[in-house]
């Protein structure tokens, strides 16, 4: 295929060249009514490509093809059989994703340190999780996705499962045997799905980590905006095989997805595919020897331990994405979430992620020699005014870190949807939760509802917010109280 081509780019700047004007929404009319003040801050451009699909950027009729047409060439791009754009995210992606394998009363097998998002698919379409656990690791406080064998033995435990969800890389850039996954799926003959939602950039460089679709996953969920070159809430369905049907896939798509998508998305995914198949392999190059260079230099600072290899070596992860700078900082005696707000005080700089005992930052084809050297400088400053920092109240982190693994007394949609009461936290052990709670980022439940909760689950999510932490689903963000079944 021509990767030359780019269809909605081609489109929108015909819609430019042409003038048409609009009497159709975005009411702003590219532009004209919106408030100049804004303007000066996001731009003229933003509003001039503000378009409809329908009856813009193609006619009433969609008669020209021009998202079909950018869909087959990145499905192209990335060795899939089929390929579809998504405006709202990889949480709605991954919400459509199951709908599409397993509907309601149905099983499916879940990873349990999936992302908040697959917790509010099992509310929103009824569907009974069965949780593989993760590989925990102990030292990091950190849990790496399962193995094989652990889904071969959730499988046996659930045989009418309908699919399971992988989720990889992680947050912190360990990632799983998708192929060992794979293969114990489909010796069953289930349908492999990976929240492959920090993967985008995978399939443009042999150095990388697996790319779903080469590992044999029947689909996979990337988001485009975290580690590729598109806009916010740019995401993409990858299909191949004939365990998930395509026109399934897209009526679940049309049943949660927004009928007014984004033309800013559309043409940045676009124009993102066009850029990685032409330099794809080069721009991925240029990032992996930039973050060795990173990785290395922030080695040799002391009080910080950079997570690596190391990981594989100890067989708690597959593979290591090194484009994920993860560094603990507890020698440091301060936490990730105050190393991160002192880094963002006083260097101007923002980590992705951060908790109790680590911060974590990416390094992508867009990074540059000036950010490279930032980014080294910016923990070394850190290292050398550790000692000034507060550290603030320690976290009571789970011993061992399983304990924070819970039981699953209620299905979750039947418990977000029960009768529910606030009560002291301290009374809430032993009751059935009836909310999220999820400590952001990196957006993982500690709590899902209709699991039972725990003292050593209340000891860590209190102590966590007196430390700092954000809870911002659940529905007191101090965790003072907490919202269960009713009695």
């Amino acid at each position: 295929m021509d990767h030359s081509r780019v269809p909605v780019l081609e489109a929108l700047e015909e819609f430019r060249r042409r003038g048409d004007v609009v009497y159709g929404p975005p009411g702003h009319k590219q532009g004209r009514g919106a408030d100049p003040r804004v303007v000066d801050v996001v731009g003229e451009g933003v509003f001039a490509s503000d378009v409809l699909s329908l009856n813009g950027l193609d006619d009433r009729r969609q008669s020209q093809g021009v998202i079909q047409q950018a869909e087959e060439l990145m499905a192209d791009a990335v060795g899939a059989e089929r390929a579809f754009f998504s405006t709202c995210g990889s949480s709605l992606s991954v919400k459509t994703a199951m709908l599409a394998v397993a509907g309601p009363g149905e099983k499916l097998l879940i990873s349990r340190n999936a992302h908040k998002s697959v917790i509010a698919a099992l509310i929103v379409n009824g569907v009974e999780p069965v949780w593989v656990h993760p590989k925990l690791d102990a030292e990091r406080h950190l849990a790496h996705p399962p193995e094989p064998d652990d889904v071969r033995r959730a499988l046996r435990r659930a045989p009418d499962a309908k699919g399971v969800l992988l989720i990889t890389p992680t947050d912190w850039g360990s990632c799983a045997d998708i192929r060992g996954v794979a293969d114990a799926c489909h010796e069953r003959d289930v349908p492999l799905i990976v929240d492959e939602a920090w993967g985008a950039h995978l399939p443009f460089h042999p150095d990388l980590p697996a790319w779903g679709m080469d590992a044999e996953a029947d689909l996979v969920v990337t988001s485009v905006h975290k580690m590729g070159g598109a806009v916010e809430q740019s995401s993409v369905f990858h299909l191949q095989g004939d365990r998930i049907s395509p026109e399934v896939l897209k009526q679940r798509e049309d049943l949660l997805g927004t009928t007014s998508a984004s033309s800013l998305v559309y043409a940045t995914l676009d124009g993102w595919r066009r850029q990685m198949a032409e330099r794809g392999q080069e721009l991925m190059g240029t990032a992996l020897a930039r973050a060795a260079r990173i990785r290395a230099a922030v080695d040799d600072l002391p009080g910080l331990r950079l997570m690596g290899e190391e990981i594989v070596e100890a067989g708690l992860a597959a593979e290591v994405d090194r484009l994920k700078i993860t560094v603990d900082v507890r020698d440091l005696g301060i936490s990730g979430m105050r190393a991160t707000e002192w880094l963002r005080a006083h260097c101007h700089v923002d980590f992705g992620a951060s908790d109790t005992c680590r911060l974590s930052g990416t390094i992508t084809h867009a990074d540059d020699d000036h950010t490279e050297h930032l980014f080294v400088d910016s923990l070394r400053r850190l290292v050398e005014n550790a000692g000034s920092i507060e550290p603030g109240p320690p976290v009571r982190l789970p011993d061992p870190p399983g304990s924070l693994e819970l039981e699953q007394a209620v299905l979750p949609r039947d418990a977000f949807f029960a009768a529910a009461e606030h009560v002291p936290a301290e009374k809430a052990v032993g009751r059935v939760a009836a909310e999220m709670i999820s400590p952001y980022p990196p957006g993982v439940p500690v709590v899902a509802p209709g699991e039972v909760i725990t003292e050593t689950v209340v000891e860590y999510l209190r102590s966590g917010v007196e430390a700092g932490m954000l809870l911002p689903d659940a529905a007191d963000p101090t965790a003072e109280t907490l919202r269960v079944t009713a009695a």
